[in-house]
Formats: C-alpha cells, structure tokens, sequence
C-alpha cells in the first residue's frame, strides 16, 4: 500500500485534491517529507514557511510534581554552590607573664613602701646584696632587681677613680641618688649611689624581671618578647625604665619620677666576678663583687662564673 496520497491530477478542476484547502485569501500545502511544516501561500503574496507547533499536552498533576522537584533540586544546587564565609581563626589568648623562675614576687607590691634615705648609707658591698628583690618604678613600669655589681671607693674598676668630674660628681653625692652614664654612647646605664656623701661607690643594677607595664617595656625596647631576653643587661634596664643621663642624680626616695621600692629578700643569692672590667687590677678583675638571685632565670651572661657564697 503506498504510504502517501496519489498526486493531483492538474487537468480536473471541478472538485480539489484533498490535499488543498481553498480559502479566500490564503492556501495551505502539506508536505509528506515534512508532514509538521506546511506552506501557506497568499494569492497577493509569496509562500511563506510556517512551522506548526507540536501539541505539548501537560497534565496537572505530573507538571506539579515535575515543578516541585525542579525546585528542590534548584534549591539544593543553590545551597552546595553557595560560597561559605572563611572561617575566622581566633589567635591564641597570650598567657599572662609569669616571673616562674623569680622566687621575690611579691603579692603585696601596691602596698609597698619607698625605701628612707637611710637604707642607701652603708657601704656599696653591703648595699648591693640588700638590692636584690627591691622593686624600680617609674609611671607604669615596675621592675624586680634580680642582678647588681658593687664598686666601691680605691677601686679601679670604679668612676670615682677619676675623681670628681661634670660626668661622676652623683657618685660622690649622698647614697640614695641615681647615676646614670651612658655605655660606649649608646647604653644607658642606671647606678644606685652607696654611702655617705664624698665616698665615691655606687651599685650597678645588671638585670631586673618585670612585675608591671609589660606592653610599655615591649615598646621601648623594641622587642615583643616575655623571654628573660628583655631585661638581662644594665642597658636594657636603663631602656625599659625610658630614662637618660638627664635622671643622674634624681633622688630615688623621693615620690614620683624614678622610685626604689621596698621589696622581700630572696632566700639564696649567688656571687661571682664583675662583668667587662678587665682593664682593671687583677684583684679587683677577680673580686666576688656581683651578685644575683638563685633561681631566677632573670640574670645576665655569663651565668657559669655564678656559684653559691
């Protein structure tokens, strides 16, 4: 049987092939090749090729549920490739500065007194051991001296050898002031004078730990640090401290400006050789005229010339 309709015979025109359709002012064509695309022809105008839309018949209920889902799976494809805010790393809380190897903290430093005129005049080597464990302050700064050196009067490793000069005249002051000089022009260095007026001693203070104003010592010395490093050396005291030449011969008793506290004594202590002086006579090279708290990480090199008295 043959799949299409016979064609039109063009010499009959009485009756029209089922093919065509006559209408007033257009005609249609099929197309067997294409049976959804037919020519629609206007007698006035050329053909024209419209494409007949297929007949999409979509049921309620299964265009619902086609939706829903689309939409679930939209939702969830929008919630996977939503990008999650970077995840905020909280920094570490820093501990708290604990002076663990320091044995003289003490618990009751604001009730703390400033030490009387009276303490500072004995002899430099009695006053140096009697240092350790008292407290420095200026503003918010509070300093525990852990480390000293005594120089005395006749000593060759002492300024008041030079006798008095616009430099060492606080040496030769009342006990009790600060002298204060600087190190190789760069260090600068803080002395509690000792005994009476005219003798010519002082006590180097070599090392402290802090007790109070850790940001300020930070800032001053540069380094963010709570390692021993911070203070182990006259330098970096009289730098933590924020003080200069300018404090020689400040009264360290008086209130206000640059304070010497009263503070415990420590258990142990231990002696050994001064630092750095060994263009001085070798029996004041070799004096045990240093001294330190035992225990305490806090103290300055060398440590190994350090032993018990």
């Amino acid at each position: 049987m043959n799949k299409y309709p016979p064609k039109p015979n063009r010499s009959q025109h009485s009756t029209a092939p089922p093919c065509f359709k006559f209408r007033p002012k257009s005609i249609s064509f099929w197309s067997p090749s294409a049976p959804s695309l037919c020519l629609q022809m206007n007698p006035t105008r050329r053909f024209k090729r419209v494409a007949s839309k297929p007949n999409r018949s979509i049921q309620p209920s299964q265009s619902s549920n086609d939706l829903e889902t689309r939409t679930s799976q939209r939702s969830k494809s929008v919630t996977v490739r939503t990008k999650r805010k970077p995840r905020q790393i909280q920094p570490p809380p820093q501990p708290k500065l604990k002076i663990e190897s320091s044995p003289v903290s003490d618990p009751s430093f604001p009730k703390t007194t400033i030490l009387s005129p009276g303490f500072f005049q004995i002899d430099a080597l009695d006053l140096a051991p009697r240092l350790l464990g008292k407290f420095l302050r200026r503003d918010d700064v509070v300093l525990q001296i852990t480390e000293v050196e005594a120089y005395r009067p006749n000593d060759s490793a002492c300024h008041g050898r030079f006798g008095i000069t616009s430099r060492t005249a606080p040496v030769f002051g009342p006990g009790g002031h600060a002298y204060v000089y600087l190190c190789y022009g760069l260090h600068t260095m803080l002395n509690v004078v000792a005994d009476k007026e005219g003798v010519g001693a002082a006590v180097l203070i070599r090392a402290c730990a802090p007790v109070c104003g850790l940001e300020t010592i930070q800032q001053r010395r540069g380094q963010q640090t709570e390692k021993p490093i911070l203070l182990t050396g006259p330098g970096k005291v009289g730098q933590a401290l924020g003080i200069s030449t300018e404090w020689s011969n400040h009264p360290l008793y008086a209130p206000g400006g640059l304070e010497l506290l009263d503070g415990p004594q420590p258990e142990k202590i231990l002696v050994g050789p001064r630092v750095g002086i060994e263009y001085a006579l070798p029996e004041h090279v070799s004096a045990l005229w240093r001294f330190a708290i035992a225990g305490t990480s806090w103290i300055s090199a060398p440590k190994n010339t350090l032993r018990s008295p």
